[in-house]
Formats: C-alpha cells, sequence, structure tokens
C-alpha cells in the first residue's frame, strides 16, 4: 500500500472510532508495516487534521499506550452554526402556545445535532464527566451526540416507570414553570454510583426538570459537574431555580399575539 493510500486509510479508521486508545502495533498489523512507519505517518495525519480544523491526535506513550483521535470543531465554525440556527428559529411559524418554540426538526437532524454535540463537547471535557445525562425526550439526540464526542455512555431519565426496565429510583419535582408535581425515575442498571455527570437537555425556562435530575443524581452518588442546553428562556420574569448552567442560545423574545420571535446565540 502506498503512503497516501495508507494515511487516508488511517484517518478514515480514528475518525469511525473517536475517543477510543488504538496501539501502534494494531495499524503496524494492519498495513504490515512498521511501528516508526506508523508513527511518521500519524504525524501527517495529526497535522492534515490541525489545518482541516476537524479535530486533533492524542498520543499515550508507554506498552499500554497508542493513538487517540479527539473530535472538534472549530469556534468559527461553531459560532457561524449557531447564529444559523438562532436566525432559523426566529421564523414566526415555530412559536407554540407559552412561550415555547418548535425545535423538533432540528433536534432530530444528524447534520445539525452532530456538530451541537461537538461544540458541547469541546465546552465540557475539561469537567471529565464519565457520564452524559438527559430526561427524555428531546433531549436524547443532543446528548446521544455530546456522548458520542467525548466517548463516555449517555443515560435517558424517564417520565414514570418502566416495568420492563427493572428496579428504578423514583422522585417528585415541581416543574418550574407550570409549577406542578411531576415525576422522573431512573433504572438501577443505567448508571453506576459515583460517577461524574454532565446534563444535556434543549432548553431551560425555569430550570424544574434540571434540579429534579440534579435531586435524581444524589440517589445515586452521582456528581453533577456541569449543565448544558441548547436554548435559554428568557422573556419573563419567572424564577430560575438553576443559576449555572451554559446555554447555547437565547430565546430573546417571543410574542404569540404579534408573531415575533427572536433568538440569539450566546458566546462561546
Amino acid at each position: 500500500m502506498k503512503k497516501a493510500e495508507r494515511l487516508v486509510a488511517l484517518t478514515a479508521i480514528l475518525q469511525s472510532r473517536p475517543n477510543e486508545l488504538l496501539p501502534l502495533g494494531f495499524f503496524a498489523e494492519l498495513f504490515a508495516t512498521a511501528k516508526s512507519t506508523i508513527s511518521e505517518d500519524l504525524v501527517s495525519v495529526k497535522e492534515a487534521l490541525r489545518h482541516s480544523g476537524r479535530g486533533t491526535l492524542e498520543t499515550v506513550p508507554g506498552a499500554a499506550g497508542g493513538v487517540r483521535f479527539i473530535p472538534l470543531i472549530e469556534k468559527k465554525e461553531a459560532e457561524q452554526l449557531l447564529e444559523k440556527l438562532a436566525e432559523e428559529l426566529s421564523s414566526p411559524d415555530r412559536i407554540l402556545p407559552g412561550g415555547f418554540l418548535y425545535m423538533a426538526d432540528i433536534l432530530y437532524d444528524p447534520a445539525v445535532v452532530r456538530p451541537l454535540g461537538l461544540i458541547f463537547a469541546g465546552i465540557f471535557r475539561e469537567k471529565e464527566p464519565e457520564v452524559v445525562v438527559t430526561m427524555e425526550t428531546k433531549g436524547i439526540p443532543l446528548a446521544l451526540m455530546t456522548a458520542d464526542a467525548l466517548g463516555i455512555p449517555a443515560v435517558v431519565v424517564r417520565h414514570g416507570n418502566k416495568v420492563t426496565e427493572g428496579s428504578s429510583v423514583s422522585i417528585n419535582y415541581v416543574s418550574g414553570s407550570s409549577r406542578r408535581i411531576q415525576t422522573m425515575s431512573l433504572t438501577r442498571k443505567a448508571l453506576e454510583t459515583g460517577k461524574r455527570v454532565l446534563i444535556i437537555d434543549d432548553f431551560i425556562k425555569a430550570g424544574g426538570t434540571a434540579k429534579g435530575i440534579m435531586s435524581l443524581m444524589e440517589e445515586f452518588d452521582a456528581e453533577v459537574v456541569c449543565l448544558g442546553v441548547l436554548m435559554e428562556g428568557a422573556v419573563d420574569d419567572t424564577p430560575r431555580l438553576i443559576d449555572k448552567y451554559h446555554a447555547l442560545l437565547q430565546l430573546a423574545e417571543v410574542d404569540p399575539l404579534t408573531e415575533k420571535s427572536v433568538v440569539k446565540a450566546n458566546k462561546l
């Protein structure tokens, strides 16, 4: 195999297995070449990734070491994506009763959610979360793409109990916006005790759901290291139950009567 072909194959394998530590011996055997040659190839791949802004390679020395591809998104590209989303979500035909916006089409579009996961991963990677936790259902795509970008599992908290999931922990919580008492649960098999948790959700208004998830995490002795949301509601005087979080977008203005909505991109 020629070097150019080997470089293409190396890049494809690394990008298909993000955050996974791959030993040099794996590539040496795969391409029937020396480890020293693979090391030289990886230098070229790392430089190409740096120029493209697609990610970086992390080298781990030692007998048990290897190379790991860390997917990234450039700040400029991330900012352009958020500005485009803000403009699209400001369309008047997206306004829903209660001061919300229709976002399902965006949340279930892989071409949009995948880079959003990379943005969240870039913001929270240094917090070293071990699990991404979200609430069903619209937060699931965001949580899954964030977990994939970080190389960690995702866990879904559910409304009520599911008999098919075995023994669960359930708590009652008060919805911050409607002030109604609701129930959320998580099966004991889904989350080991003592984990570092990153909470990801699609929208935060008063923060009742996020606060409920935090209370549920206490039942698993988990540490919530950070909270990320796609959009924050900032258009009324509803007291917020959560003050430490990172929102990518802000619903700055919404009026169902005049069919006017303004969504802004927050600074990264």
